[in-house]
């Protein structure tokens, strides 16, 4: 296909093949993208929720994109000046807020509507939980600051990730896990109940229940019981 002027091209043609502009201000070819969803009726929001690849060019994601960056700049700014009313701005933009729960400004969320947080749970400064799929998070949490809940993937293949095909995979994070600050988990992994992570690791892979887990990729250093404990502290290794 030929066009000859000045133009501007934006978003994909609906064919496979070559576009090309000629004319005095500009010339450029552009080779489409195959079309990955022949057949398939599916809006991309649908596919979002069907937990499928998708490309994020319906209205529908923009909107609720939107609406996720409105409200947690809302609640930060109501958290400023009347943090208790800053807390009902918390429960529109998530999913989910357990009883006696709370998330300190600033957050950072996808959507917001993915995410699950339960009862008691308390999570720091500066969380990014980018819910293109659900993140789960238990009762008894805690997420220290600058942690990462990372659920969206993109195609390891250079044609279809160019292409903008991009999916998420599910994030869950069991009851009384602690996540110290600057924690990444990585898409579609489970982190077990009582579970430690240690700050600034990566972790990779799901972990078992009653563990300590530390490093990148985080990998089992200890298990976990309650004998022991003293609570006074006197050096490190005796926490």
């Amino acid at each position: 296909m030929h066009f000859t002027g000045p133009a501007r091209f934006t978003g994909y043609v609906p064919f496979t093949g070559s576009v090309q502009f000629t004319g005095s201000a500009q010339s450029c070819t552009i080779v489409h993208m195959k079309d990955y969803f022949a057949g398939d009726p599916r809006t991309n929001m649908q596919r979002i929720i069907d937990g499928d690849f998708y490309i994020a060019d319906d209205p529908s994601i923009t909107e609720k994109s939107n609406r996720a960056f409105r409200l947690q700049n809302e609640f930060l700014d109501a958290w400023r000046t009347d943090p208790e009313a800053s807390i009902e701005i918390l429960r529109d933009l998530v999913g989910h807020l357990g009883e006696e729960s709370f998330i300190k400004p600033p957050l950072a969320v996808d959507f917001g509507s993915f995410i699950t947080v339960g009862d008691r749970t308390f999570i720091n400064y500066n969380l990014v939980a980018l819910d293109v799929a659900p993140i789960t998070i238990g009762d008894d949490v805690l997420i220290g600051p600058n942690v990462q809940l990372l659920t969206p993937i993109h195609p390891t293949q250079p044609t279809p990730r160019r292409d903008k095909l991009e999916a998420a995979l599910p994030i869950v994070i069991k009851d009384n896990v602690w996540l110290g600050g600057g924690v990444v988990v990585c898409p579609g992994v489970t982190i077990g109940e009582n579970t430690v992570v240690g700050a600034g690791s990566v972790v990779t892979k799901d972990l078992p229940a009653n563990v300590v887990a530390v490093g990148n990729p985080a990998r089992v250093i200890k298990e976990l019981t309650d004998d022991g404990f003293n609570p006074r502290i006197t050096t490190r290794e005796e926490q």
